[in-house]
């Protein structure tokens, strides 16, 4: 059974394979990582793991039984008690809940284990099913994005509160 893991140095080469062989499914809803992140992955990974380390981002893995990486979970730009949170996952797990699953499993670890009590995402709304697993896992649109948040692409924030469970509009 899949098991979502804070990111740690073991897992860099099962990161690196996961974004290589969905490179060109993610390139297709997300923007391109560009080929400078694959040279420099190393250095990119290490710099990752010291943000994390300085409780600027929470970086986390759903491993498999079989210890590939399924998709990555972020929570990002970590400030007092709200946070970003980005992901990606595997195509070969797209349509399976797996995603939608695992983003209530990080909303419960965020306000348990990192004492959040907000989260935001933003989706591009060409993406229709990455807006589903927002609204499924309990975030409410709360207004557009700037597209330079999302690669150039129009889009939206979403949002959900933690601590009450509650949907807030604003």
């Amino acid at each position: 059974m899949p098991e979502l893991k804070r990111l740690q140095a073991g897992h860099a080469p099962a990161v690196l394979a996961f974004e290589l062989a969905n490179r060109a499914y993610f390139a297709a809803s997300v923007p391109d990582r560009g080929d400078d992140f694959f040279d420099r992955f190393t250095d990119r990974y290490s710099a990752l793991l010291a943000e994390q380390e300085a409780g600027i981002c929470a970086f986390h893995a759903l491993v498999d039984d079989d210890g590939s990486v399924l998709g990555r979970f972020n929570l990002v730009n970590i400030e007092e008690d709200t946070a970003e949170l980005g992901y990606r996952v595997a195509q070969h797990v797209t349509g399976r809940g797996v995603a939608s699953a695992t983003v209530r499993e990080l909303c419960r670890l965020s306000a348990q284990r990192y004492g959040l009590r907000t989260l935001k995402a933003a989706a591009a709304r060409e993406n229709a099913a990455s807006q589903r697993v927002l609204t499924k896992a309990g975030f409410v649109l709360i207004g557009p994005a700037d597209p330079a948040d999302l690669g150039g692409k129009p889009g939206d924030w979403y949002r959900r509160d933690l601590v009450t469970g509650r949907r807030r509009s604003s």
